[in-house]
Parts: structure tokens; sequence; C-alpha cells
């Protein structure tokens, strides 16, 4: 198994407007499916409700890291914590990093999490598999989000 997701999207918007998106706890929100009550703040918890229809019950959680402004934007959080009844907050989180590079007229965002290794075993496979899946459509997700509003659509 591998310990590292990776995932790389070219978006037809600037890194100023990628940054908005990823930085701005409630245009987060609105492409990543959660509603955070406040905004991201290095060496702070922040917490929120997923509002994806299947997991509204999940409560979502990532300290932030680091917000070097529009090139890096990095969380850890537990990867596919999503049963009610178990405290997560034992294991070891992931790190989740954010990546932009201006190009062409547009940004190159990746993002990465790291950390599987350390997940107790009984669940590292799952939390891999549905990460792995849910990077992939959340890349497409700020995709919509940044190119609607460049395009001058709904923020």
């Amino acid at each position: 198994m591998n310990d590292r997701i990776e995932k790389s999207i070219e978006l037809k918007a600037p890194v100023s407007r990628v940054w908005r998106a990823l930085t701005d706890h409630r245009e987060f929100g609105a492409w990543f499916q959660v509603k955070l009550a406040e905004p991201f703040e290095p060496g702070k918890e922040c917490i929120g409700r997923i509002t994806y229809p299947g997991y509204e019950h999940v409560t979502w959680r990532a300290v932030v890291k680091q917000m070097l402004p529009e090139r890096l934007f990095s969380f850890t959080w537990h990867p596919y914590a999503i049963d009610p009844a178990v405290d997560y907050s034992t294991e070891p989180p992931t790190l989740v990093e954010f990546r932009l590079e201006p190009h062409g007229d547009g940004t190159l965002l990746t993002v990465t999490e790291t950390g599987f290794d350390h997940i107790p075993a009984h669940r590292r496979d799952e939390a891999f598999r549905m990460n792995e899946g849910g990077w992939a459509a959340q890349m497409e997700n700020i995709r919509r989000h940044v190119e609607e509003t460049a395009r001058g659509g709904a923020a």
C-alpha cells in the first residue's frame, strides 16, 4: 500500500482566486461540502459539519498547519473519520497539503495527503481508498467552483 495520495489539476483561474477558494472558510466549505463556523488560522483547530449527502452526521475537524499566501495551505486531520461512535483523536493524523503554482494564465493545484502508514491497520486501507477517490472528486469540485466564478458565475 502507498502512504501518499497526490492529485494535480490545471485550473483556469489565477493563483489569487484559487488561494481564496482554499483559505476562505466559507468558500472552502462551498466546494468541499462542509459548513465551517470560523476562519482558518495556523495552529488552530477548525471544526465544521459535513454537508455532503449521506455524511451529514460527520463532524469535520482539521488543524491548520501552514498558510503561505498563494503557495501552500496545509492541515492535519483524521482521514475517513466518519463513525460518530469512534474517538479518532488518539490516532496520528495525516497531513494534507495544497500547493499552488502559476501555470500559463491559470494555476496548477496539487494536493497531497501523507501519513497513511501510521493509521491503525484495521482501517488504513479503507481510509486510503476512500480519500483517494475523495480527492479526485474534490479536485473537480474546486475546478468547477473557481472556473464558474472566474467566468462571473455564482460564488
